[in-house]
């Protein structure tokens, strides 16, 4: 049994991946007949309704011009483009080639226009919101970005709430996303790297760096990761995340992520790679270190000894809600004696009516709250605020009256789940965490809760994300870093010297810039 498993596993890890075929003939060139390149147009998308084309002669030559319906600016498309091809003022017995000199011009009125030879290109860039041009006689196209499909408008981002500074957040389209970025560093060094990915749906993504602090090696890997990812559609930043990730047994990630552009400044100019991905409002930062979860854009608009107070109480709260239930589970049923002797008593009372050992309680009762979490994210946001505040009220007081679970450990749980509040980033790594405690927690005892808390901070000290070590600056030690970390010194020192990435201690990036 044991052998076909493993055989199966192999065979498995052996396969490789297998690339969707092109559709026949997508790869082909254009050819100079333009009833021919409509033909062969026509039998690649199959007669599909939003491809808009139609027929005008400009200076005795006729050309087609198609469009994606929903994906084009018609507005644009008739001041830039409609109207100068119709008003041209090329004479009747004017050729292909003057034609195509003419159509290069309109990219003066302020379009982003490129040319391009195969089928493949042009459904490329139609999908994109591109107008496409072809010239009979002319065996090429042109394509004129007039972009005008629909999408949010920018608002405050909702997963990272700031007390000041700015409102902004980013949205599904790239480019406006990157004009965020450009409004607040009027740098050259700046630079905006825009790739592919995605064999069916080449979705655009970009590459954020500053050329100044960037490490050549570090932009390299970068690179090199993203175009090995092997995927036929990228939906959303995260498909890409892993690629980034320096392995799958990371208990923590390695990957940040940001709907601010402010925050990504910020990060980029010390050094990090920002990976912006078309069609969602989340942009990847790489490397992300350990500190980083605990650290915030208000902390750097509060005054310094405030700021120092919130983070040690973030990392009080990171402590607490990993290892309260496990800790708590331990002491009442191994340790009993390390209580108080009145708290002692109180949770004897509470516990002895109760039908469950405590471990089995205090997993059913987190079983419960994340049921109940994930209910108010899933359902309908005014549903879903009512779900989880209303059901942890009933719920909870109906499993302390029915005897089912004890009062301690619902309070037990109350703290656990408001601290986690305090650390969004981590939420899904202190979730795993919570229960791992719990287990070894009621199996070893407070031996167990010591094993499992090496453990994580052996997992934690052995990740380098980026050839980084993840608790830099902490391990390996160095006093200059520390002063933005476990505290926030104030802007007049904090502004004194810029500190990069690749300068951290047990870095394996080196210096290069680009």
């Amino acid at each position: 049994m044991f052998s076909f498993l493993k055989k199966k596993v192999r065979q498995e890890k052996r396969r490789e991946y297998q690339p969707p075929s092109p559709v026949p003939g997508e790869n082909e060139r254009l050819v100079a007949s333009l009833s021919d390149n409509m033909i062969k147009i026509r039998g690649l998308c199959g007669n599909s309704s939003d491809l808009t084309d139609r027929r005008i002669a400009v200076g005795g030559v006729e050309m087609a011009v198609l469009i994606s319906e929903g994906m084009v600016s018609l507005a644009t498309f008739s001041e830039i483009m409609a109207e100068p091809l119709m008003n041209s003022g090329l004479g009747p017995d004017s050729t292909p080639q003057e034609v195509l000199q003419f159509t290069r011009t309109l990219s003066l009125l302020g379009m982003d226009q490129k040319e391009f030879y195969t089928y493949a290109e042009l459904f490329t860039f139609l999908d994109s919101g591109f107008a496409v041009l072809l010239i009979e006689g002319e065996a090429l196209g042109v394509a004129c970005g007039m972009q005008g499909f629909s999408f949010r408008s920018i608002s405050e981002p909702s997963s990272e709430v700031n007390v000041r500074g700015s409102r902004e957040g980013f949205v599904e389209p790239m480019r406006i996303n990157m004009t965020m970025i450009r409004r607040r560093i009027k740098s050259p060094a700046l630079r905006f790297e825009i790739m592919s990915c995605g064999v069916r749906s080449k979705t655009d993504i970009c590459l954020v760096y500053m050329s100044d602090t960037v490490s050549g090696s570090l932009l390299d890997k970068v690179r090199g990761r993203l175009r090995s990812a092997k995927l036929d559609v990228v939906l959303e930043s995260g498909y890409l995340e892993p690629f980034l990730e320096e392995g799958p047994l990371s208990l923590f990630p390695g990957v940040g992520t940001t709907e601010r552009p402010d925050t990504l400044v910020a990060k980029i100019c010390e050094g990090r790679v920002a990976v912006l991905v078309d069609g969602t409002p989340f942009a990847l930062i790489t490397p992300y270190l350990f500190n980083e979860n605990f650290q915030s854009i208000d902390d750097y608009t509060h005054r310094p000894y405030y700021a120092t107070f919130i983070r040690f109480l973030k990392y009080a709260a990171f402590f607490l809600t990993i290892l309260l239930p496990g800790a708590y589970v331990a002491l009442a049923t191994f340790d009993p004696e390390l209580f108080p002797n009145a708290l002692l008593f109180n949770i004897a009372t509470s516990e002895e009516s109760t039908p469950f050992p405590l471990m089995f309680e205090a997993l059913i009762i987190h079983f419960i709250y994340e049921l109940m979490r994930e209910a108010g994210l899933r359902l309908p946001r005014p549903i879903g605020h009512a779900v989880s505040i209303v059901g942890a009220l009933v719920i909870g007081d109906a499993a302390v009256t029915a005897g089912l679970i004890g009062a301690p450990m619902v309070m037990v749980v109350a703290v656990t789940a408001i601290s986690s509040f305090v650390i969004p980033t981590l939420y899904q790594s202190i979730t795993v965490l919570r229960f791992a405690f719990i287990l070894i927690g009621g199996t070893l005892g407070v031996f167990g809760i010591t094993l499992g808390l090496t453990a994580m901070l052996c997992n934690l000290c052995a990740k380098r994300p980026m050839g980084i070590p993840e608790t830099a600056p902490a391990s390996p030690f160095s006093a200059y870093p520390m002063r933005d970390i476990f505290t926030r010194v104030s802007w007049r020192t904090l502004g004194q010297q810029q500190l990069q990435v690749q300068d951290l201690p047990g870095s394996e990036v080196d210096d290069s810039r680009q």
